[in-house]
């Protein structure tokens, strides 16, 4: 089936600003409140948010098979549980009601009305129940930094890196959409110098420059996912900040690895891009060396060129482009990750998360996490107002973005945008 909402000579009604990330060429997924307190499933078009529960009910999806109540839902999971051929029928059908030479809707303006919000008159929802979250540590240029300061450089991979796609599980409780503040954690660190650990607020809180992908039902218990199916069980990818207590985790992570200094929050941005809308954007990964097993082994374009930065804005300031960076350098690829996810038989379902692990690219400027833009806190960045960071301070608004774009077409993500406060205090 072709994907007909993908064609860049296409254009909406709705008006869309040049550098907009949500041309009618994106239509990605998500879920908002109103103003009149009602929970929808909707997509955007520039800065209209699109009720696809009154679309439903309006009879504009009308030949595809959807259950009477598949957008009038405070999650996704359904939408993502029916497969590509669902998804790509209802994309493709909304890109139809919106281009400029559809009057179907355009000429309804009692419809419009039922349909079409203003964004800033929209409070986005968390898109998915998550109920499983992994986690990868899939970047080289990551992992080898991390590996430099917390072991032997010499030795900085260990020795399985280069062989699978590590992961760990993480917490969904605590995954949350953009806009939520973070408050600081409070957990055990061993002070420098000392040998006995200390309780009390993290000193050291860092961002986590990552992406994620969202899959549907995927396998039953046992079996594993074929590399050359994977991407049929990924609806589409959002960006991710794994914030992380780095003091915390420096005391806690051996031998099992990141716990509390990483499930007290994750940020999410609110809109699903699809893997379709994505499709323009595909690019080699980096060349593997050593060949992976031959279950992990894939040819051709599997990675996207996905541009991502990160700003920090103190409260009353500026924000400061602090990292820029790119999807395609990440060394393991999303559809090797799901393979392995599953090759011991573990279950994947509707609404599931897979972190991509920080996504840290070859220069300074390209790091994805404060602990390696300031190297462990030695070389501090100078923001925009004059004052330095080694981590986060309170207050500071972490944003990050993420876009693609090539001589057609600009598809992007948004952002997602969290405040971090000072550690909770129980009244």
């Amino acid at each position: 089936m072709p994907i007909s909402a993908n064609d860049t000579n296409r254009k909406s009604w709705l008006e869309v600003s040049e550098n907009s990330d949500f041309p009618i060429q994106n239509i990605p997924f998500g879920v908002f409140l109103t103003k009149e307190n009602i929970v929808t499933v909707g997509t955007r078009i520039g800065d209209y948010a699109i009720d696809l529960g009154a679309l439903q009910q309006l009879n504009y999806f009308e030949g595809i098979e959807l259950t009477d109540d598949m957008f009038m839902q405070d999650t996704l999971n359904d939408f993502i549980s029916d497969g590509k051929k669902t998804w790509r029928l209802v994309r493709n059908r909304i890109a139809d009601i919106f281009d400029k030479n559809n009057p179907q809707l355009q000429n309804q303006p009692k419809h419009r009305d039922i349909v079409i919000f203003n964004i800033q008159d929209v409070e986005m929802q968390l898109p998915v129940l998550i109920g499983d979250y992994t986690d990868f540590y899939s970047s080289k240029e990551h992992a080898t930094n991390v590996g430099k300061m917390f072991r032997d450089p010499e030795n900085a991979l260990l020795p399985n890196w280069l062989h699978l796609p590590v992961g760990y599980h993480g917490r969904s409780s605590t995954i949350i959409p953009s806009g939520i503040p973070v408050h600081r954690p409070i957990g055990q660190t061993l002070p420098s110098g000392e040998n006995t650990p200390v309780f009390g607020a993290s000193r050291s809180i860092d961002f986590e420059l990552e992406t994620a992908f969202i899959t549907t039902d995927a396998n039953v218990m046992g079996e594993m996912i074929p590399i050359n199916e994977a991407e049929d069980y990924i609806f589409g990818m959002v960006l991710l900040n794994d914030w992380s207590a780095r003091d915390i985790q420096k005391w806690e992570y051996v031998p099992l690895g990141p716990f509390l200094a990483k499930s007290f929050a994750t940020s999410i941005s609110p809109w699903i891009v699809t893997m379709d809308a994505l499709e323009p954007f595909r690019v080699p990964g980096p060349k593997q060396n050593p060949s992976p097993l031959p279950y992990l082994q894939q040819k051709g374009k599997h990675s996207f060129d996905i541009h991502l930065e990160v700003a920090i804005q103190p409260e009353n300031a500026s924000p400061t482009i602090v990292s820029t960076s790119n999807f395609k350098y990440m060394y393991w690829t999303m559809n090797q990750q799901l393979t392995h996810h599953t090759s011991n038989g573990c279950r994947v379902n509707s609404g599931d998360m897979m972190g991509s692990g920080t996504i840290s690219g070859p220069t300074p400027s390209s790091y994805g996490s404060m602990m390696e833009l300031t190297w462990g806190g030695k070389n501090p960045i100078v923001l925009n107002d004059g004052s330095q960071r080694k981590f986060i301070n309170d207050n500071d608004t972490v944003i990050l973005k993420g876009f693609c774009k090539n001589g057609q077409v600009r598809i992007g993500f948004g952002e997602v945008s969290s405040k971090l406060l000072p550690p909770f205090v129980r009244k």
